[in-house]
């Protein structure tokens, strides 16, 4: 084991800090004064019929055209400034009300029992992981190796002592073992996806066996999903069981041209990450908005309108802060993302390798389990059910959540977590 390098405070340990977000603010911004304010300019298009439709609403809108015959002209477009006036006021009464909100993350971390470079292992079975004792019956479990991705920070596991899956799982006889990236330091900026795996993810692997003496589960959360996909292609045999959260994996299954845009942008992203020598979280974060441009605009419009202590509002802020508080990839790991997996879909084509060894889900013969948000926005279902039909007796659950919320929110344990934990305990196929 290396020696710890320096880190950054812990969440205990930190003042609290004015809040960034939603990050990048000025791109949220910017696209609420164009959908609204094109919302007054489209009103003479909309009046003459002139005005392009999609064909599914088309029906709608021959009655909206109808409809507005009937109403005053100088009428209709004072209601239209109104409500635009309306929800322009409550996104920035959302937004400060966010930024001024008094959460902040406070838990303290399971000690770390590995470390190479910013890579540690957490234990989430030693003092300070489980928040309660475990069940009667459930102490032989066994130990379950979790890998979330490189671009979020791994928190969102165990995001606070109310909402923690890993905590919840150590409560009933598992011992978590959570893979946290942290940020690129200076040895990661070179690290390319193969470094990742076939370096950190299976030295950990072998801390994991050394210690316990057993196989562990290995579970994987959307990117780190593919991560844990690779290890188990390359080390099954010292695997006991595979379970993948919301991991895409053909890129071009929906909105195949919006992947290859993102894949499109590696052109222009170029100059700025042979500087950097990475991909900043601000421009991650814009890349996610292209996805949804509106989404982060609608929730803090809701969030207006949450009183600030209720359980809502607090879930709400402790996501925000979470996505807030990304991580650079390094420029390597970003090019094959942005190239290889968005661009050129070598997942889906059979083409993806780590360290010289092709990623193919057919090889693997372990029990799997694929769950996919039949709610999510940020990995299409139809992405994730590819890798479920490539992936021998593979079960599948398709809970009624999205992306992030099949970890936290308010019906995650019941329609997540249970399901889950219920097929670590028994992943026999």
């Amino acid at each position: 084991m290396e020696q710890p390098t320096k880190r950054s405070e812990p969440p205990e340990t930190r003042v609290a800090r004015p809040r960034l977000g939603p990050r990048p603010l000025p791109l949220h911004l910017g696209l609420a004064v164009l959908a609204w304010q094109s919302s007054k300019a489209a009103l003479p298009l909309l009046r003459t019929g002139s005005l392009p439709w999609k064909a599914h609403l088309a029906e709608a809108a021959v009655a909206l055209q109808q409809n507005l015959a009937k109403t005053a002209s100088e009428a209709f477009e004072d209601a239209v400034a109104r409500e635009v006036d309306r929800r322009f006021h409550a996104l920035l009464s959302g937004l400060e009300a966010y930024r001024a909100h008094p959460y902040r993350r406070n838990l303290r971390e399971p000690p770390a029992v590995w470390q190479e470079g910013t890579s540690r292992l957490l234990d989430y079975a030693l003092d300070g992981g489980a928040s309660r004792s475990p069940r009667s019956g459930t102490e032989t479990r066994p130990p379950v190796l979790v890998v979330p991705s490189l671009i979020n920070r791994a928190y969102i596991l165990d995001l606070n002592e109310q909402t923690s899956l890993l905590r919840w799982l150590a409560s009933r006889g598992f011992r978590p073992f959570l893979m946290d990236w942290d940020r690129p330091g200076a040895e990661e900026c070179g690290f390319a996806l193969s470094d990742y795996v076939a370096g950190r993810l299976e030295r950990a692997l072998d801390h994991v066996l050394a210690q316990t003496g057993r196989k562990p589960h290995l579970m994987g959360y959307c990117m780190g999903g593919l991560l844990a996909l690779a290890l188990a292609v390359r080390r099954g045999e010292d695997l006991g069981a595979l379970a993948l959260l919301a991991t895409p994996w053909d890129f071009h299954a929906e909105q195949a041209a919006q992947a290859r845009l993102v894949g499109d942008s590696l052109a222009t992203l170029a100059p700025l990450m042979a500087v950097q020598g990475e991909l900043p979280v601000d421009v991650i974060q814009g890349l996610f908005s292209s996805l949804d441009p509106l989404q982060v605009i609608t929730k803090f419009i809701a969030f207006s309108s949450l009183a600030p202590d209720s359980p809502g509002a607090l879930r709400f802020v402790a996501v925000e802060d979470w996505l807030n508080d990304g991580v650079a990839l390094a420029a390597p790991v970003a090019r094959e993302c942005l190239g290889d997996w968005y661009g050129r879909n070598v997942t889906a084509k059979g083409d993806w390798r780590i360290g010289g060894e092709a990623i193919l889900p057919q090889r693997i013969s372990l029990p799997s389990l694929c769950i996919l948000p039949d709610q999510d926005r940020i990995v299409p279902p139809a992405s994730a059910a590819a890798l479920a039909e490539n992936l021998p007796g593979a079960k599948v659950c398709r809970p009624a959540v999205g992306h992030v919320g099949m970890i936290v929110s308010a019906v995650a344990e019941r329609r997540v977590w249970q399901p889950l934990a219920d097929w670590l305990a028994d992943p026999a196929p």
